[in-house]
């Protein structure tokens, strides 16, 4: 089989060169040398590189005859929900977490669930473990394993010819950063062979009409290994969150071609897998026997669901002369911005007082509707003066000090009364229009009118 002929492109500069050199000749950046295919292969590897039959033509959109995807339920509502109703024919996810984290499991459940419910044919192809050891976790697991088909293979092009000749509607590769193609001199892992064999793979699942899940490391940052454009190669990245310390995992969609991103997914880690949690809001709440002073409940949304979380805030004096401010789930840039409105408008100083600020639960929370909260957590811990234990609250806070609404007001209130919270403290804009049942909203225009809830 004859191969490629490669050479070195600068990602900094795009200079290129015969053969890789630890300085770029041109820029002179460092290690900055990657390989590329800069010639077409022979016949024999090209068949595995072929592009989509039909010729390219200009037309009007409103002329695209639109037809729906047809979604395939993956046995798993949590993880339906988050793929934005289920896997689509053709389609390529990715998904990312932490070693350990239930990636592998997760995905060995899907597979059952397909074959037991649907039918649906599969294929799980690891590069990491034997095929001893999946089987192994299948029984620990209590799966049904007569129709799970697996392949221990690192080598693309292998994989791709036993996939043609399997014909599986499902193909999972764990993990892509495993396999290697011969069209590439590098080291399994490398970003051209992650690059290339992603590619090759996406383009085999578009053409022959197979979902694809692609299994991707991370970087101790929490990233996603390897190079940006493999994110927007596939149609779907998918992010597996959690403390390895807490039997709770979440999965967030944070591109989705065929779903709104965004979309959460929680499970339970047990000893027979991941269980899907029915109650989220619950698990973000930790119900006090008597109330405490820096604690307050808000509601967030996360995609289309409305979820009630915990916000804790510790306020101390500070024996350094730089007080410490340290923010778990939210943004940190966002906690000193409130401090300052704080004390412009209301007049109470953190100067001198370390703040600490928290979510239960490890969830992370990137809307500005958390606002609010936090700022009365803070006063509360400030003053030691619990708040109401009843009593929820959303909003975002501006500079000159008024609250403004969020989204979906309605829907937060309606999540509240279900877990039995009896009053509401909200942004004026967002008060319903008619009184809601079992919630008594009382809202807000100005950050002055939270004092007098202390």
């Amino acid at each position: 089989m004859a191969k490629a002929k490669l050479r070195f492109q600068c990602t900094e500069c795009g200079a290129e060169t015969p053969k890789w050199v630890g300085q770029c000749p041109e820029c002179h950046a460092w290690n900055s040398l990657q390989e590329v295919i800069v010639e077409k292969p022979s016949a024999n590897v090209s068949r595995f590189r072929e592009h989509l039959a039909g010729q390219s033509e200009v037309c009007s959109l409103a002329d695209v005859e639109q037809e729906e995807q047809a979604r395939s339920s993956v046995g798993i509502s949590e993880l339906d929900r988050v793929l934005g109703g289920g896997l689509v024919k053709g389609s390529v996810t990715l998904i990312g977490g932490d070693p350990g984290i239930g990636k592998s499991t997760l995905l060995l459940q899907m597979l059952s669930q397909l074959d037991v419910n649907t039918g649906i044919k599969s294929l799980y192809v690891t590069g990491e473990e034997s095929q001893q050891q999946v089987g192994l976790r299948g029984q620990r697991l209590g799966l049904p394993l007569a129709g799970l088909r697996i392949l221990t293979e690192n080598h693309l092009e292998k994989i791709i010819h036993i996939a043609s000749q399997e014909q599986p509607k499902v193909i999972v590769v764990d993990s892509i950063q495993t396999v290697y193609s011969d069209l590439l001199q590098s080291a399994p892992g490398a970003v051209a062979q992650v690059r290339e064999c992603a590619a090759q793979l996406v383009r085999f699942a578009k053409q022959t009409g197979m979902a694809l899940i692609l299994v991707g490391h991370v970087t101790k940052d929490g990233a996603l290994a390897g190079p940006r454009v493999l994110e927007h190669m596939v149609d779907t990245v998918l992010y597996f969150e959690g403390d390895n310390s807490s039997r709770f995992r979440i999965v967030r969609a944070i591109k989705n071609r065929f779903g709104a991103v965004n979309e959460l997914g929680l499970f339970a880690m047990t000893e027979k897998g991941l269980k899907e949690v029915s109650n989220p809001s619950a698990m973000f709440l930790s119900r006090h026997e008597e109330p405490v002073s820096g604690s307050v409940v808000m509601v967030t949304r996360e995609g289309t669901r409305p979820l009630l979380v915990e916000v804790q805030a510790l306020v101390d004096h500070s024996p350094l002369g730089n007080p410490r401010r340290v923010v778990l789930g939210l943004e940190q840039n966002r906690l000193a911005m409130l401090l300052a409105v704080l004390n412009r408008h209301v007049g109470i100083s953190t100067a001198d007082q370390d703040v600490f600020v928290n979510v239960v639960g490890g969830v992370k929370i990137n809307e500005t509707g958390a606002d609010l909260a936090i700022i009365m957590a803070i006063i509360s811990s400030l003053r030691d003066k619990p708040f109401p234990t009843d009593r929820i609250v959303f909003g975002e806070v501006g500079l000159s000090g008024e609250i403004r609404p969020v989204q979906n007001g309605t829907e937060r209130l309606k999540e509240a009364t279900k877990h039995g919270f009896s009053h509401a403290t909200i942004a004026k804009a967002n008060a319903p229009q008619t009184d809601l049942d079992g919630i008594q909203v009382e809202p807000i225009s100005r950050l002055s009118e939270v004092m007098s809830l202390f």
